[in-house]
């Protein structure tokens, strides 16, 4: 069944198409979303961000992440001009790992509302151990097909 994209309230024109200066913060940062041109109909959206950068909360060190965002839209699609920025106001943002993942898919979730959504988290070692999270909204709906984030295990030089 497809459903109408809810109207909102007078919001602020997207940032795509002009100038934007870069989010001070995650916080900051606006989401823009779009109207989803084909609601009703099951298909997957990929967002990979393979050069994401944060800074580690007690160090200040910078840590770096090969970012993989699977989503099978509702009503809305994230615009992806407005999704660059925000992965890039995490490049002053300290947090861990685990923190910057998940609070992507939820700002994701919460802003866009897909039918379903998942990201993979693969952070470059630091002290020598690689972390890779990963966190979805629920199951998978029937007959989408989502391919392997294709992203390897981090080997080291060997």
């Amino acid at each position: 069944m497809s459903r109408k994209p809810r109207k909102s309230a007078a919001k602020a024109p997207l940032q795509l198409g002009r100038p934007v200066t870069l989010p001070a913060s995650p916080d900051k940062a606006k989401l823009d979303r779009v109207p989803n041109p084909h609601r009703g109909t099951g298909y997957l959206v990929r967002f990979a961000a393979p050069e994401f950068t944060s800074l580690c909360p007690i160090t200040g060190q910078p840590d770096f992440a090969h970012l993989v965002i699977d989503y099978v839209p509702g009503d809305w699609l994230v615009e992806s001009k407005a999704l660059k920025l925000y992965l890039a106001s995490f490049r002053n943002h300290g947090a861990f790992h685990e923190d910057c993942t998940v609070a992507i898919g939820k700002r994701l979730v919460r802003e866009i509302k897909p039918t379903w959504l998942r990201i993979g988290g693969y952070w470059y070692p630091r002290g020598g151990i690689p972390i890779d999270v990963f966190w979805q909204t629920g199951k998978l709906p029937k007959n989408i097909w989502v391919p392997d984030q294709g992203v390897p295990p981090y080997r080291g030089r060997g």
